[in-house]
């Protein structure tokens, strides 16, 4: 019997481990990695919805698991002149997350004070919601505000084309309507920071995954009103606040020096990327950086202006600013080098 409990253990903390990304094959999942039948991972799966750890969900064949809460809290808060983001997550929203790493700690004060700041000094709204949930693998807490909306205020402030470069400007970042009182390097740094960070506004949503090289753009009839953020991560990561800061430094006072900018996001539905105006607006504000990452993912190709006015024109300016095409085929290659070999 010695021998059977922590191998139990272990299975159903794999089970837990995996269900997030796997609620609907887990038990094959598990079966496979442990070598025993899925009858024996069933007694295991009912087990975990005994202790309250899974919530089943669908009949038998189309049979789901999710994580069960442990914390499920909301609070609505009035946005007033003494509204702080500090006293809220001290008072209010670490103690619904429980003890934690302090790693974690860390990760979750940094992007929630960031981001509950933001629609303190730029909603534009009346109130700020917060929801938090906590399961035995990850939180998530989400900030809705019922203001202007962070992409359109963007647009706006900045005089950008539309919704969606405000996003691609976004996702460089050092963006920020009000440079006397922000950087603009929390949004940017908050979504390096979790598992999972989207950004719903208008009828645009931004989403960006850790680990992922893009940042992905969905676009949606029904539009929303104010601003909703959502951040997830995992209860035991190893991440911290300092090696996420370290991944955009090129010195070693930790400065933002280092951008990826996304090559894709300069494109509209089939448009083509052919145009110097096109290359103009991918490098808007990219002068504040010393290391600039293109990455070409999604992008099948290029054109001979859209390429010289990148790696000729900008570059022979900018001097100083090492451009680092990433991520791009053997046509988009061969079409940098000729804008080079020009230059």
């Amino acid at each position: 019997m010695s021998k059977v409990r922590p191998r139990g253990e272990e299975i159903r903390r794999f089970i837990v481990n995996k269900v997030e990304d796997h609620p609907t094959d887990v038990a094959t999942l598990a079966s496979k990695k442990f070598g025993i039948s899925r009858q024996a991972i069933n007694k295991h799966l009912r087990r975990l919805v005994a202790e309250n750890a899974l919530v089943p969900e669908g009949t038998t064949r189309a049979r789901k698991y999710k994580l069960h809460p442990q914390v499920e809290w909301h609070q609505v808060f009035p946005l007033t002149r003494n509204l702080a983001e500090d006293i809220v997550w001290r008072d209010s929203v670490s103690p619904q997350l429980g003890a934690m790493p302090d790693n974690v700690v860390e990760l979750w004060n940094y992007g929630f004070t960031e981001m509950f700041n933001n629609a303190i000094d730029h909603s534009d709204g009346s109130t700020i919601s917060v929801h938090v949930e906590r399961t035995a693998v990850s939180s998530e807490i989400a900030i809705f505000d019922d203001g202007v909306g962070i992409f359109r205020k963007i647009q706006r402030e900045l005089g950008l084309l539309d919704e969606r470069n405000a996003i691609l400007e976004l996702s460089k970042g050092k963006l920020t309507t009000d440079p006397k009182n922000h950087t603009g390097e929390g949004i940017f740094f908050s979504s390096r920071m979790f598992d999972k960070f989207q950004i719903l506004s208008g009828g645009t949503l931004f989403s960006h995954d850790f680990g992922d090289p893009e940042d992905w753009i969905l676009e949606r009839a029904k539009r929303s009103s104010g601003t909703a953020v959502w951040m997830r991560l995992h209860n035991h990561t190893s991440r911290t606040v300092k090696k996420v800061f370290e991944k955009y430094s090129t010195d070693d006072d930790f400065g933002f020096t280092k951008t990826v900018v996304p090559v894709r996001l300069a494109q509209y539905g089939d448009d083509l990327l052919v145009s110097r105006s096109q290359a103009k607006r991918l490098l808007v504000r990219v002068d504040r950086f010393k290391t600039v990452l293109l990455d070409f993912s999604g992008v099948s190709a290029v054109g001979q202006a859209f390429a010289d006015e990148i790696f000729r024109v900008f570059a022979g300016h900018h001097p100083n600013i090492e451009l680092i095409p990433i991520r791009a085929n053997s046509a988009i290659k061969r079409m940098i080098h000729r804008a080079q070999q020009a230059g």
